[in-house]
């Protein structure tokens, strides 16, 4: 069936001020870059330039930000048609201290942010019949109305054949509690065919009753609760480790494991958005697990060498020549 869309984004976007002083601690910065941001809006630019047809609905205040944000995504060919204003709401903003290789102070600024007014309204005027893929997150799960929302989304999304793609983006920051994020994403799994997600986000999303730290792999009571899953709706489970490797958990016990590829790190904060978007590319393409979570891993090794989000996803032909140079597929 032909559909005017690959794919079609739901959730959040932001102005992303990183600051250009890296190595100096958060205290010491004195200048940030304007970037636009949030795993919904990254992972649209990101299959955008790879070439699929992206469309997002994205609520956003009545404000500048906003359209800075909606400027950014049309001049990318980003479908914005769908975006939302959400009058008394402010678009969010984050700030970003870059210390590599490993700190990265990340401050939220979401009080009284427009992405969790998303409405079951606006997901009716929303093409979900005319998309081949529905990506939502779970941020969209951790508040109402973007609760029922999201779940809505799913279901209109199965009864048209649409596949679901949840992406776990667990921010412990936007949660009142983090022990609701797990009952959340649950919920939704019934409505889900692949999920992506970290080692830490896949074991909290998991694990009930959840108390000690991730270990490198996943403990035998997560691997459990994932082969229930699998068994009962899920087509594959995708987990990044980051730049281990990322592995693939299938319905008949199978697992994949894809390499990464190594690179200088300047910046993490992108790349698991980086890595769906690549995924999706080659899925959509019909490619196999192991192939698409490769393609996802180069557009992710690309995007933690640039400074920031969206506006550093890779194109088609540089990831496919990055790919090459490095022994291919």
């Amino acid at each position: 069936m032909n559909r005017r869309y690959d794919v079609l984004a739901l959730g959040r976007s932001s102005i992303d001020l990183y600051a250009n002083d890296i190595g100096a601690p958060f205290v010491d910065i004195k200048s940030f870059a304007v970037y636009v941001g949030g795993c919904p809006t990254n992972i649209s630019v990101g299959t955008r330039r790879l070439g699929l047809r992206t469309a997002l609905l994205n609520p956003v205040g009545e404000d500048l930000v906003g359209d800075l944000v909606l400027k950014f995504l049309e001049g990318e060919g980003v479908d914005t048609r769908f975006s939302r204003r959400k009058p008394g709401r402010r678009t969010s903003a984050f700030l970003l201290g870059i210390e590599p290789p490993d700190k990265f102070s990340l401050v939220p600024y979401r009080d009284n942010c427009p992405d969790l007014e998303l409405t079951i309204d606006d997901v009716l005027a929303a093409p979900i019949a005319d998309a081949r893929a529905l990506l939502i997150t779970g941020t969209g799960l951790s508040r109402q109305p973007s609760r029922d929302a999201t779940l809505f989304a799913a279901e209109q999304a199965k009864s048209h054949g649409t596949q679901v793609i949840l992406d776990l983006d667990f921010r412990l920051e936007l949660w009142t509690d983090a022990r609701t994020y797990g009952i959340a994403v649950r919920s939704a799994l019934p409505l889900v065919d692949v999920v992506i997600g970290t080692l830490d986000e896949v074991t909290n999303a998991f694990i009930i009753n959840r108390t000690d730290p991730p270990a490198a792999h996943l403990k035998p009571d997560a691997l459990k609760s994932i082969e229930a899953v699998l068994k009962a709706n899920l087509k594959a489970l995708i987990m990044k480790r980051g730049g281990e490797s990322t592995v693939i958990y299938l319905p008949d016990g199978e697992t994949l494991e894809a390499q990464t590829f190594p690179v200088q790190v300047l910046n993490v904060l992108g790349a698991g958005d980086a890595f769906a978007s690549g995924f999706l590319y080659g899925h959509l393409k019909g490619w196999d697990w192991y192939k698409s979570a490769r393609m996802g891993n180069a557009c992710g090794a690309i995007v933690v060498t640039r400074h920031g989000c969206a506006n550093f996803m890779p194109y088609e032909n540089e990831v496919l020549t990055f790919i090459e140079e490095r022994g291919g597929f």
